[in-house]
């Protein structure tokens, strides 16, 4: 078994200045921390990937292709490899787990 606190996830991520911390990687799939602080854009390109995004915390919000939504603690989105998507109008601090499948190159 591997299990993980948020709390020290996002205390490494922090020690290693940058907004992903990929923290778990097996044969099919990767998964890792993302933060965007509030105002902060999105600098991210589509993945090779299919992505699953679960909001931890904070409130923005994501377009993904032609549509957009809100997100908050609790949101849960899907992003299909190759799309188009960024997050935006971030209001407060996003953290974010996300998972890829296969596997982040």
């Amino acid at each position: 078994m591997k299990a993980f606190r948020l709390d020290e996830l996002e205390a490494e991520r922090l020690a290693n200045d940058g907004a992903y911390l990929q923290f778990l990687r097996e044969r099919n799939m990767s998964v890792g921390l993302y933060a965007l602080d509030a105002g902060q854009s999105d600098p991210q390109q589509p993945h090779r990937q299919d992505e699953v995004y679960f909001v931890v915390s904070g409130r923005g919000s994501i377009t993904v292709g032609e549509q957009t939504t809100t997100v908050a603690r609790g949101s849960v989105v899907y992003v299909p490899a190759g799309e188009v998507h960024k997050f935006h109008h971030i209001t407060e601090d996003l953290r974010v787990l996300v998972v890829f499948s296969p596997p982040e190159a």
